[in-house]
């Protein structure tokens, strides 16, 4: 019994290593391309960055637990003070801003994104795995961060549900080609790492 017990507990230890590592890295990357140059659009103070991309790809790469703690990790980090969110932007001021209903939904996407990715997977990459998960990801921006980010601007501007509703239209398009990069990335990642989302 002893023997198989330490079989166990050694070949757990690098599964809940590498589960860390991916946490890791992938929060790594969404704060590489929050980083990037931001695109600013209108007056509303809310910018066209790759954190979304970066997002979907934490959930349609990790899964939903180590998609939710990797974006949730980056919020946090964040938050506490490092200039990691767009446009080196820290701290816990952020919240009051016009994009705190966006940062929050980032933890909430990537789980839903990876759940979406768990279910179309599972049974291989098929020609409609793109597709499913391209409506994935936009699935989630309309259910999760349009709700959070039309919260955020009304209570950060003053302003009503449509007015939020028509400065938010302004970022439809490039969300559209974001969510068919992340899952075409998705794919790709996955074809090369066929294990990725097995624990």
């Amino acid at each position: 019994m002893t023997p198989m017990t330490t079989t166990t507990a050694g070949r757990s230890k690098p599964f809940a290593a590498t589960d860390i590592a991916h946490v890791a890295v992938f929060a790594a990357l969404l704060a590489a391309l929050s980083l990037l140059p931001a695109i600013p659009v209108g007056s509303a103070g809310v910018p066209i960055t790759l954190q979304t991309l970066g997002v979907a790809l934490c959930g349609l790469c990790l899964g939903p637990v180590r998609g939710f703690a990797s974006t949730l990790l980056y919020v946090v980090a964040g938050l506490a003070g490092l200039p990691v969110l767009a446009g080196g932007a820290a701290g816990l001021a952020v919240l009051a801003g016009p994009t705190a209903g966006y940062l929050l939904s980032f933890p909430l996407v990537a789980l839903a994104c990876g759940f979406v990715a768990s279910r179309t997977i599972r049974g291989g990459i098929g020609r409609a795995t793109v597709l499913w998960l391209f409506l994935g990801v936009v699935a989630t921006r309309f259910l999760i961060t349009l709700p959070l980010g039309l919260l955020g601007l009304m209570r950060a501007l003053g302003m009503t549900a449509g007015q939020a509703l028509v400065i938010d239209m302004a970022y439809w398009p490039g969300d559209l080609i974001k969510s068919a990069v992340a899952a075409v990335l998705a794919v790709g990642v996955h074809r090369a790492f066929p294990r990725l989302l097995r624990r």
